[in-house]
């Protein structure tokens, strides 16, 4: 059995003393894995590096064995965030996410899609961080978990959409909040908008406080499986440049006030 395909690598692990298993995500087959021969060696080893877009060839002798993968790079991911922490942590997260909660060998386009889109914007959308919270946002939908912000579950409002019910994903008005507002998870701004309006630096955390909660509860604990590292490891860098541009802001502040 024969299969070519586009890929974006999730993940690459040591098989034996040369071989590679690859963890892709393809846009016609959804995740799929394969072993990739002499995979360790210098320049298939760059070639497969997490976050790469590559034209790949599967082959096997049944469609259920793991098989054999060969690929040609389209797009080098990787290798330009090398020296930028942030978005390389952010690339690292949105392919663990991707590998963990997507099922193997089932088709999911818009997943694809949408996952090769915030790679692409990377390179130079400074509100690349809101667009990673959008990304898992529509995850959560293309799985069935969508979240509905689309009215105030408790009174039909569209207006003054502040909160999340952490049970039934749906908004909640500022108003009807009030009385369980310790409850419920706070609804960022910038996800209402239909615009790509730059949203404030604790926006963005509670954006990835609201999609966390419901891919931990909703995807990841009915299959006994916990947020990846590389995600936290994406927070705890968005929680650090937060407070940096906080303390910038409050130094420029008093240096105003002095003067």
């Amino acid at each position: 059995m024969r299969w070519s395909d586009e890929g974006i690598v999730l993940s690459a692990r040591r098989h034996g003393e040369r071989g590679l298993i690859v963890h892709l995500l393809t846009r016609e087959r959804g995740r799929h894995a394969g072993l990739v021969r002499g995979g360790q060696g210098p320049r298939k080893r760059m070639r497969f590096q997490t976050g790469n877009r590559l034209a790949v060839s599967w082959s096997a002798r049944l469609s259920e064995h793991l098989g054999y993968l060969a690929g040609e790079l389209l797009r080098g991911h990787a290798a330009r965030f090398i020296d930028d922490r942030a978005r390389l942590a952010c690339l690292s997260a949105a392919a663990a996410v991707a590998e963990v909660t997507l099922p193997e060998r089932e088709p999911h386009p818009r997943a694809y899609a949408g996952l090769n889109t915030l790679l692409e914007a990377l390179d130079d959308d400074a509100d690349y961080a809101a667009l990673y919270v959008r990304w898992e946002l529509d995850l959560l939908a293309e799985l069935g978990y969508g979240l509905d912000l689309s009215h105030c579950a408790a009174t039909g409002a569209r207006d003054n959409l502040a909160y999340v019910s952490p049970r039934s994903g749906h908004a909640v008005s500022e108003a009807a909040a009030a009385p369980y507002r310790a409850k419920l998870l706070r609804l960022p701004r910038f996800l209402l908008l239909a615009e790509n309006q730059p949203p404030a630096a604790d926006d963005i955390l509670a954006g990835l406080a609201l999609t966390g909660y419901f891919l931990e509860h909703r995807v990841l604990a009915p299959h006994e499986r916990k947020i990846p590292a590389a995600r936290a490891r994406f927070v705890d860098v968005v929680k650090r440049s937060t407070a940096d541009a906080q303390s910038r802001a409050s130094a420029s502040r008093e240096a105003n006030k002095q003067t």
